[in-house]
């Protein structure tokens, strides 16, 4: 990917290896079902690091990686850290949607800059370490990032201020989602545009639960009614099996009848080597 520290190098038998910055890692990818690239068998074996999810969640070769480091992903700076769970504080498969959000923003606020109209307001949900936030923010938006994990908050703070977005009208919330958005729609909150990333499951600020199959049409019609009248897109995008695009699709087409709507796979892309699949997303626009 132009601009980026991150390549995807090969991937194989059920697992991927992806350079982010200085470091390789090897981390599991139950996609990855075909074999691996022969002639790349000494960058497999050059790796830093390996995660696996054998007989529990272990790195191997952890202590050959720094406490954190930081990468550049697209036009944002990202602080990467691995994780218990094998996360590392981004998704590459997320990076061509980033560049998709700051290119609508702006034309959004050209557009209303003609027309005097009021600034961008842009709501990310589910919002991790923050890498579309900062995105949106780059673009001029005024953006509220919105996650249950206090952790993940913070680690998103961390990356605004290494990106000097530290002053940068962001509202940084900690909460449970639904909660969230039963406040806005109450205080009467509008926003132009809307990303969501809801996990397969996970727990609230509060110990709430939060099952996709079961929480995901309440989050939507939340969603919708936050939308300003002259919203510009939802995106909506899932990691969970068996949520396709068309089944994100179908779900958009259920809360807005008059946007259009488009799908497709978020990809993890290199340079000489397959693409792997890991995600949906959907979006509906105007």
């Amino acid at each position: 990917m132009a601009d980026s520290d991150y390549q995807l190098i090969d991937s194989g038998s059920g697992e991927k290896l992806e350079e982010f910055g200085k470091y390789r890692l090897i981390r599991p990818c139950s996609q990855a079902i075909w074999p691996r690239d022969k002639d790349k068998s000494d960058a497999w074996r050059e790796a830093h690091a390996s995660f696996n999810r054998r007989n529990g969640l272990h790195w191997h070769g952890r202590y050959k990686l720094p406490e954190n480091w930081v990468i550049q992903a697209n036009s944002i700076k990202m602080k990467l850290a691995t994780t218990n769970f094998g996360h590392i504080g981004i998704f590459p498969e997320t990076l061509a949607l980033w560049n998709t959000l700051q290119s609508k923003i702006r034309l959004a606020k050209s557009e209303d800059t003609r027309n005097q109209k009021e600034p961008f307001h842009f709501l990310n949900l589910f919002a991790y370490s923050g890498g579309a936030t900062l995105a949106a923010a780059q673009a001029g938006a005024r953006c509220c990032h919105v996650d249950a994990s206090k952790g993940m908050v913070q680690w998103a703070k961390e990356n605004a201020k290494i990106n000097q977005l530290e002053d940068h009208p962001i509202r940084w919330i900690v909460d449970d989602v639904n909660k969230f958005l039963s406040r806005e729609i109450r205080r009467g909150r509008r926003y132009h545009g809307i990303l969501l990333d809801p996990p397969s499951f996970g727990r609230g600020k509060s110990g709430e639960l939060y099952k996709i199959e079961h929480a995901m049409v309440e989050t939507l019609e939340k969603v919708h009614r936050v939308l300003s009248p002259e919203y510009r897109f939802i995106y909506l995008t899932s990691h969970t099996p068996g949520f396709t695009p068309t089944v994100l699709s179908n779900l958009l087409k259920k809360i807005e009848k008059n946007g259009n709507i488009s799908s497709g796979e978020m990809l993890l892309k290199g340079t000489h080597t397959l693409s792997i699949p890991n995600g949906s997303w959907a979006c509906v626009d105007r």
